[in-house]
């Protein structure tokens, strides 16, 4: 019998942790090796035996989980990484794909896909929506269409993170607090959002980036580890 494929989990929640351990314990091809809550401790319990597939959120508590993605991908390019979020596939999905990810799945699909993905990426493929799968073509031939979401994506990593943060009500201090970076490099990335995204002053960037955040980043309901998971075929 081949051995099983070693997954490791980083979700800083609790409940979706144990959901998708169970999830996947069901699958006689899996097995969960560890699980972490933030990017320090995942990339301590990996060093010594690094698995063959992580699965990782990019809503880390105090960080982005894109950076872990960049991370893993410098420090185990053995290691296949499925990027498993709540946030809106057509603004985060090719942003981990280039740090390093072979897929993104939502936290919204069915069991069925999880499991789907994980396999993908495992194999050796690359997993992602039909969707998105047309948007990249249609961008590599020259026709992806340039408006407000196109405008949103041609932000760099930190600085998207920055916009979502302030579309979450937090002040540039305390971002730069959570982010380890001065309150000047934040004010920094501000700057380059407003001219980015056309914005004439920082009251209107605070109120695009509440009106992205109430849009695109509400999380779907959390699956239930209380219900028995099916294995697939």
């Amino acid at each position: 019998m081949a051995s099983r494929s070693r997954i490791f989990i980083v979700d800083d929640h609790p409940l979706v942790r144990e959901w998708l351990s169970a999830l996947l314990q069901g699958q006689p091809e899996f097995e969960v090796c560890g699980q972490a809550a933030d990017a320090a401790a995942a990339l301590a319990a990996m060093a010594a035996a690094p698995p063959d597939v992580a699965i990782v959120d990019l809503a880390l508590k105090g960080e982005s989980g894109l950076n872990l993605v960049k991370e893993l991908r410098a420090r185990h390019p053995g290691t296949a990484i499925l990027v498993f979020s709540m946030y809106d596939e057509a603004y985060y999905a090719e942003r981990a794909l280039r740090a390093g990810a072979r897929g993104y799945v939502s936290k919204g699909e069915s069991t069925g896909r999880i499991v789907e993905a994980v396999r993908q990426v495992r194999s050796g493929g690359v997993f992602a929506s039909p969707e998105l799968l047309a948007r990249l073509a249609a961008r590599a031939v020259g026709r992806g269409g340039v408006g407000p979401a196109e405008a949103v994506t041609s932000l760099s990593d930190r600085e998207i993170e920055v916009f979502r943060r302030l579309g979450q009500g937090q002040t540039t201090r305390r971002i730069a607090t959570e982010l380890a970076l001065s309150i000047k490099t934040v004010q920094a990335f501000c700057a380059r959002i407003k001219e980015k995204l056309s914005l004439a002053s920082g009251a209107e960037m605070v109120r695009e980036a509440v009106r992205w955040v109430e849009s695109e980043g509400r999380e779907p309901p959390v699956p239930s580890p209380l219900r028995p998971a099916r294995k697939q075929p």
